[in-house]
C-alpha cells in the first residue's frame, strides 16, 4: 500500500478510538448528573438530619465506586485506542 493510504487508515483508526473515548466520557457525565439529581431529590424528602447524613454517606460511597469503575473503564478505552492506533497494519 502507498504511504498516503496507510496514513489515512491510521487516522481513521485514531478517530474511531477518540470517538469511543468521547462517547464513554459523555455516558459517564450523564450517569453522574443523574445520580446527583437523584441524590438531591432524596435529600428533599429526608425527614431529619440522621436521614440526611445516611443519604449523604450512601451517595458519596456510591459515587466513589462509580468513579473508580469509570476511571478503570476509561483507562482501558484509552489504552485500547492507543494500541489500535500503533498496531501494524497488514
Amino acid at each position: 500500500r502507498d504511504t498516503a493510504g496507510k496514513i489515512e487508515e491510521r487516522n481513521a483508526t485514531m478517530r474511531a478510538g477518540a470517538k469511543d473515548v468521547s462517547a464513554k466520557a459523555l455516558s459517564y457525565a450523564e450517569k453522574n448528573v443523574q445520580s446527583s439529581l437523584n441524590y438531591a431529590q432524596s435529600l428533599l424528602k429526608a425527614k431529619d438530619l440522621t436521614e440526611v447524613m445516611r443519604l449523604h454517606s450512601e451517595y458519596v460511597q456510591g459515587q466513589m465506586r462509580a468513579l473508580a469503575e469509570q476511571a478503570s473503564e476509561m483507562g482501558q478505552a484509552v489504552s485500547r485506542a492507543a494500541m489500535d492506533a500503533v498496531k501494524p497494519k497488514s
